[in-house]
């Protein structure tokens, strides 16, 4: 062991969560690699193939290297363990940032997901046929950022316990969207309006609209829960390997670049310019420190220097473009009407209320009508099929182990709750996990769970005082467009590093992860083009297969599942002994970083935890057994 240490050099391999880490390499390691190969890890993960003598040898010196590291963690010596690292994170999963810190990190995420924030409230007032009356859209509004901020400290607290975010969900307002556009509930003509939005004299109408939607969010989201609360997803996760994850999180950076260019085709010079300041700021002078005036006890009024660029390339990014924007209206070089102006939604400051506080069922007693409930079903599962998809991309941008199964299944758990709370309070929208702020992560290198619910904290009084939020409403949308392109861009890098677990000089990787990619953008895009095409003589089925078929995530994961538990291979070249090796390691020192919090962090030590599909310690015999046998297949 001493002569490990006395003899490290700084080699690079990938561990089974994507960091790069240096390994102690001895000239034993040295013999043991053929020249030109590559030495990624002890357990053979690299792209390139070793006979089973070299891959069980190098397997051993990981183990060396694995006690070392096991015991400078026990000696308290941080420094070595950190060192190991390639992905630098200003603040890990488990570190607490001073309160100012965790208010101006938690006001950046807030800036990075408030363009869905604002988007997705005002298209579901458009789908009940309210976009032109300011107080229903406000209280729509309201009610659905709070929904957002509950769901956020649901999740980070007790759900997967990432630092990811929760949002409006895509995939559920396409459903919606598509019921609502029937005959019997289209939006009356702009003349059968009367001046307070009544239908037919009927001033309710729109409330039937919301009813509807709520029971059938209700119902659909009762059946997340009980997937999550089975263990019916995590048991998946033993056939999901980064050939079925890769091509989900890639598919999410490429389902949204419409819409981050719908936002940024306002003023596309204000949009690229808010791309360039954010990659200045996160790429260019990251290491660029200033000095900050700070205070403490001991020292006083003192100046300490912080690399400012690298913790708020985001916020930096948008106010600067923010400001730019109102100069640019102030001398009127924006002409009237441009979406770059930041005058256009003054108005919403004025009229918008101090304080709301939406309550339960404000809008009626919900309804359930059975087509609906057939359409969230598809966008529930679409929304399952993504949400997996961006828990290994966050663990994989945070540094953090791959999500456990109990992790996962008490993440889908929460997110179908929050989905039945969202049904119940009237907000139109379910929630699900928010990419933008994945890539946000990447981009700030703040991974810290207690920012996130400090976000959560932000968006609560976002819904609760309305002025705060009208605030932040006159945000220009080619500002957010621009943020946008840069964090879905992180979200593409992220998803197609995954693909280093596997053996991408075997065929089968190339077909399956190739076939996976252009059938998720392809099949969308024509069904997109062609509706009339799904016709199977029944609605209900028509309405399921054009929800599944239109989201390419979903698209991409199927064909990418179904392709690489069929294709023989080795679990080496499918990389699961990789991108599973974190779930069993016992000297992993952050293995407990999925365990519940406060005293419920003993769970994982009593017997019967093994058998509930949400406590820590689900499956973990079991996981340890399926993991040997995968490192026997790879070394027969």
């Amino acid at each position: 062991m001493s002569l490990i240490l006395k003899k490290q050099e700084s080699m690079d391999f990938t561990d089974g969560v994507g960091l790069q880490r240096n390994v102690a390499t001895t000239p034993e390691a040295n013999e043991a690699a053929p020249p030109g190969q590559s030495l990624d890890n002890g357990n053979g993960c690299s792209g390139n193939q070793m006979n089973p003598d070299q891959a069980i040898e190098l397997h051993e010196m990981d183990t060396k290297s694995q006690d070392v590291k096991l015991d400078a963690l026990e000696e308290g010596d941080d420094k070595k363990l950190s060192k190991e690292s390639d992905i630098e994170m200003t603040y890990s999963l488990d570190d607490i940032p001073p309160w100012y810190a965790c208010l101006l990190f938690g006001f950046q995420q807030q800036m990075t997901m408030f363009g869905g924030v604002i988007t997705m409230p005002f298209l579901a007032a458009s789908m009940f046929c309210v976009q032109d009356d300011v107080i229903i859209t406000g209280q729509i509004f309201s009610t659905a950022v709070l929904m957002i901020s509950i769901a956020t400290f649901l999740q980070t607290t007790f759900g997967v316990r990432l630092p990811i975010l929760q949002g409006p969900s895509p995939s559920l307002y396409i459903p919606a969207l598509v019921f609502l556009s029937l005959p019997q509930w289209k939006c009356p003509a702009e003349s059968d309006l009367n001046d307070n939005f009544s239908v037919n004299g009927t001033e309710v109408d729109w409330k039937d609209r919301m009813r509807e939607v709520q029971g059938a969010l209700m119902v659909a989201s009762a059946f997340e829960f009980l997937l999550g609360i089975s263990g019916a997803i995590g048991l998946l996760l033993r056939f999901i390997g980064p050939l079925t994850v890769a091509p989900i999180i890639v598919m999410i950076g490429l389902g949204m670049y419409d819409i981050a260019a719908s936002f940024a085709s306002g003023h596309w010079g204000i949009a690229f310019l808010t791309v360039a300041l954010i990659v200045v700021f996160s790429q260019y002078l990251r290491k660029v420190s200033l000095p900050i005036p700070a205070w403490s006890r001991q020292k006083r009024c003192h100046f300490q220097w912080l690399k400012v660029f690298e913790l708020f390339p985001v916020i930096l990014g948008i106010c600067l473009a923010w400001l730019t924007c109102y100069i640019l209206t102030v001398t009127e070089a924006f002409p009237e009407g441009n979406a770059a102006r930041t005058d256009l939604k003054t108005s919403a400051i004025s009229e918008a209320p101090w304080v709301i506080f939406p309550l339960p069922g404000q809008w009626g007693t919900p309804r359930v009508s059975l087509p609906l409930v057939l359409g969230m079903f598809c966008g529930i599962l679409a929304s399952i099929v993504e949400s997996v998809g961006d828990y290994h991309a966050c663990a994989r941008f945070s540094g953090a182990p791959p999500p456990p199964p109990h992790a996962v299944n008490r993440g889908v758990c929460m997110e179908g709750f929050c989905c039945l709370l969202a049904g119940i309070w009237g907000s139109g929208l379910g929630v699900t996990s928010f990419s933008e702020n994945i890539g946000a992560i990447a981009i700030t290198k703040v991974e810290s769970r207690r920012v996130m619910q400090w976000t959560a904290l932000l968006l609560f009084i976002c819904a609760v005082f309305g002025k705060v939020g009208a605030v932040l409403a006159t945000l220009p949308l080619p500002i957010v467009g621009g943020a946008l392109i840069a964090v879905f861009s992180m979200i593409i890098s992220v998803g197609v590093s995954n693909v280093q677990f596997v053996n991408m000089n075997a065929s089968r990787s190339l077909c399956v992860f190739g076939l996976s990619v252009f059938c998720g953008l392809m099949v969308p895009n024509w069904i997109s083009e062609n509706p009339d095409a799904i016709n199977t003589g029944n609605a209900e089925a028509d309405d399921v297969l054009m929800v599944l078929l239109t989201t390419g995530m979903f698209v991409a994961g199927i064909v990418g599942f179904f392709l690489d538990n069929t294709i023989p291979g080795t679990a080496e070249d499918r990389g699961l002994i990789c991108f599973h090796a974190n779930k069993s390691s016992r000297h992993n020192d952050r293995e407990g970083c999925y365990d519940l919090p406060c005293c419920f962090s003993k769970i994982r030590g009593w017997k019967w935890s093994r058998y509930i599909p949400i406590c820590p310690g689900f499956l973990d015999k079991h996981n340890r057994n399926g993991d040997n046998d995968l490192k026997t297949e790879s070394h027969m």
